[in-house]
């Protein structure tokens, strides 16, 4: 599994909206140059976030995007699967019928294992927490939860 780059440039999305939560909204165009976005690109990821229920686009000369939800509220796993759809390491998790083994395969069973523990960490990821850590400094953080 890798994270498309339409899930990454969510996350940088969200991460400035978060970051600048004190504003209304924030234009396309900020956002886009802060974070290293093509605008064109993020304006379909955010209409993405959008239909998710992550941010509200608003139009108009002061328009913009801005969270719905608090950072506190909004998990790494809720972002990538709102852009990338839920996520799954192997066919046979995704699609149990597709594989003959399903009963009796050993690695089936690795396989969940680690989609389970991938997805744990991603729910116990806030943007909140985020945020926190780079404020602090990336090299001060040690990973996990």
């Amino acid at each position: 599994m890798r994270l498309t780059r339409a899930g990454e440039y969510a996350i940088r999305c969200l991460l400035y909206l978060s970051q600048h939560r004190d504003r209304p909204t924030i234009s396309r165009k900020e956002i886009a140059e802060a974070m290293d976005i093509p605008a064109q690109f993020l304006g379909k990821v955010a209409q993405q976030l959008a239909r998710a229920g992550l941010i509200a686009i608003r139009q108009g000369a002061y328009g913009g995007y801005e969270l719905v939800a608090a950072p506190e509220e909004i998990t790494l796993l809720a972002v990538v699967e709102a852009i990338d759809g839920e996520i799954f390491l192997n066919d046979c998790i995704h699609r149990p019928d597709s594989c003959d083994r399903q009963g009796y395969c050993s690695v089936h069973l690795v396989w969940e294992k680690a989609r389970r523990q991938l997805r744990d960490t991603l729910a116990g990821t806030t943007l909140a927490r985020l945020v926190e850590e780079e404020s602090q400094g990336c090299a001060n953080r040690s990973p996990g939860p």
